[in-house]
Order: C-alpha cells, then structure tokens, then sequence
C-alpha cells in the first residue's frame, strides 16, 4: 500500500490538533505534485503570486471542465446562479462591486464600525446567560451564536430561522473538504445545497421587496448605483454566499482565538489588562491558527513557473495559507505566538482579488468577542486539551471548547 502523502496526511481527520509540522514538511518542497494531478503550493511568497495570477481561475465550472465532465448548460441550479467568490473577472469584478455597495466603504464607510455598540452587548448577553455555570463550551455558548446573531441581523434574516439554514450552511461547507469525493460529486452537492438555501431565500427576498429595510439584502435589492443592479438570482447567491461564510469562518476565528488564549495565559491575561491589544492580536492568530487552512478547487488556465516548476495549463490547484502564514523566510520565529508581531501581512484572509469580503466584520467580531472573554470568564482552564475537532481540514476548528471557570465577572469587572 502506498505511503500517504504528506497532503494526504493533512487531510487525514488524526492530524487535525496539530497540522503544522506537517505544513513544514510540506514547505520543504515549496510546489508538490499529487498522484490525481494536483498540485499543491506551500511557501509565502508562491502562493501570494499564484493568488494574484490571473492565469489561475476560481471559477469551479472551470475546474470541473478540466476533470472531464460535461458541464451544464447552466451556472447552478435553476436560480442560483455561482456566487462571486467562484467566478473570475469580469463577472467576479461586477458583483463584488455591487455587493460592497451597502456593505462598506466607500459608499457605505461607517456601517462596520456602527455595529460595535451594539456587538458589544450581544455578546454581553450571551456571557450574561452563563451565569451560574462552572463549565462553559466556548463553541456552543459564544462563538457560534454570535457571528451568527450578526449575520442574520446585517442580512435581514430572522434570528428563529437559524435552525432551518445551519443544516444545509453545514452541507455547504462540507463540500470544501476534498475527502467527501470527486470535484464533481462535491460541486454536485453544493449546487443541491444552494438550490434549497436558495428558495428559503427567495420567500424572504419578497417580504423585502415589499418592505425594505436597512438590511443588506433589501440593499442589494433596491439599490440603483452607477454600475446598475445585481438580478434577482445574483442576490439570491450573493445572499447565501454570506449567511454561510459571514458566521462559519469567525466561529473557528474566535474558537481558535480563546484555545491559543488558554494556552499562552500570560497573554490572556494581558487583554484582560488591555484590551487595546485586542487588535493585534487577532492578526496573529488570523497568521498562527487561522480558520481557513487552505484554498482548494482552483485551477490553472495557462502554464505557470513558479520555484522551479511548471504547473500545466488545467491543474488543479490548492493554496496552502496556513503553511505559508507560518513560512520562516518570511515570519521570524513562526511557529511562536507573538501579539504584538509587527509587519504582519498574513495570509489568513487570503489576498489579491478574492481577498476575504468579510474581513472588517470578522476582525471587529472577533476582537470583541475575545476581550469581552478574557474580562469575564474567571480563572477559565482547559478542559480537555486539545480538545475534539471538527473533521473539515480546510475550515479547521474546535467542534466544542469545554472550558472550566470560577465563575462570569459582572460587566465592567477586571
């Protein structure tokens, strides 16, 4: 039987605590080749040029051309159209565009940092609901509710439909991991995935048309700038595109965030002390654990060299962010966690033109939610470390952080 390699070990759910030495092996040959034709890329440097590259495609339609299936006629399923994150220019251009309109800056440039007030007390409600308990799951209590309470609040979904749409935000997600089959088959899920997120949000999309609001999606919606207006399908995908990725990514960005914390309890109790801290901190765990490990389903449209190789016009490709946020010719001391690490242009975001659309929202979540932690829980300690993880190998995190305390502070206790 063939030895797995190295990449294969990274998928294997037995490596999921501790990926990173593995991603040192892998460095030392910076563009490796699978056995199914994949190339898969390591160090800072390769993989920033590749993600600014535009002979390197998005678009999965592309990348399921070049395995061999006859693509369908249309984008998705009937509707739902590929949101922008899988399409490449001019496509991806045009709906970013329209998209960031009631989003941020510069049309809208002071929406993200209007919400702090009101992050702030929700999260202050969730610590409030803890009260009494000697044993908190990290996961299940805070860093799942929050984001997710944002995203409905910014998109205009109601907070009791959670339920209906954390079932098929899962599926969704599952389909980044390579191991749950074939670039087809997993396109194949997602596209039934999105076609069933997709009619829960047509119904809400009329009640918007109807009686818009502040929200994003009556935005997206209503709005007449310059460069005209997504269609009713594009808003659709646009709409689900950020229910899934507005909350998945930041609970494993705070989860990841609080067990670093734990384990590093001199700087824990720094942002207890500071919480101005908050804000360079979160870069580098966004650079020491980030929530996205790795860009998979890209593909190349041209022959590229890069370190030595040629990757064939057609191959698959996989971006491997993690290894290179920890690349020691670009990171002094990577594998140590340093806050205050300056010049700290991490890949934890990703970069170039796909550069993560959420980004504000997710670095203001997440310094909250972890200063408001670090004030409040007393004397927090690990219950089992490391604790159980989620099998995704791309969205890596905690499943659960159980975590035993003296007690919650009352609000403004230090």
């Amino acid at each position: 039987m063939a030895q797995a390699s190295i990449f294969e070990q990274i998928l294997d759910p037995a490596n999921r605590a501790n990926p990173y030495p593995l991603y040192a092996e892998l460095r030392k040959t910076p563009v490796a080749r699978e056995a199914d034709g994949t190339y898969i890329v390591s160090t800072y440097d390769e993989i920033v040029a590749l993600l600014h590259d535009p002979r390197v495609s998005s678009d999965i339609r592309n990348l399921v051309r070049q395995a061999g299936a006859t693509p369908s006629p249309q984008e998705g399923p009937p509707g739902l159209p590929e949101p922008f994150i899988r399409r490449d220019p001019p496509d991806h251009d045009r709906l970013r565009k329209l998209a960031m309109r009631p989003f941020g800056p510069p049309h809208t440039p002071g929406r993200i940092d209007a919400l702090r007030p009101w992050l702030v007390e929700t999260t202050t409600g969730l610590l409030d609901a803890l009260a009494g308990k000697n044993q908190v799951d990290i996961v299940g209590d805070v860093a799942y509710p929050f984001p997710v309470t944002v995203i409905c609040k910014l998109l205009g979904v109601p907070r009791e439909d959670e339920s209906r749409f954390h079932e098929l935000a899962d599926a969704g997600i599952e389909t980044l991991d390579p191991t749950t089959g074939t670039i087809e088959q997993r396109k194949a899920k997602r596209d039934r995935t999105k076609a069933e997120l997709g009619q829960y949000l047509a119904a809400l999309a009329d009640a918007h048309l109807r009686q818009p609001g502040g929200d994003l999606l009556s935005g997206f919606l209503t709005d007449n700038g310059p460069a005209g207006r997504m269609s009713r399908e594009e808003v659709l995908s646009t709409a689900a595109l950020l229910l899934v990725a507005g909350h998945e990514t930041t609970v494993n960005l705070i989860a990841n965030g609080m067990l670093t914390l734990l384990r590093h309890p001199g700087v824990f109790e720094r942002l207890r002390r500071e919480p101005e801290l908050s804000i360079p901190l979160v870069e580098e765990l966004l650079r020491y654990e980030p929530p996205v490990q790795f860009l998979p389903d890209r593909v190349t449209l041209a022959d590229i060299d890069i370190a030595g190789t040629t990757i064939p016009q057609g191959s698959p490709l996989v971006l491997m962010l993690a290894a290179g946020s920890r690349d020691p010719e670009r990171f002094d001391d990577p594998d140590r966690f340093m806050p205050d690490r300056p010049n700290n242009s991490h890949l934890g975001f990703g970069s170039g033109i796909h550069y993560c659309f959420g980004a504000p929202l997710a670095r203001l979540e997440a310094q909250i939610a972890l200063t408001e932690l670090a004030c409040r829980l007393e004397h927090p300690r690990l219950v089992a470390d490391p604790p159980p993880y989620r099998p995704n190998p791309t969205l890596r995190g905690p499943l659960h952080l159980l975590v035993e305390v003296d007690g919650i502070r009352a609000v403004g206790v230090r």
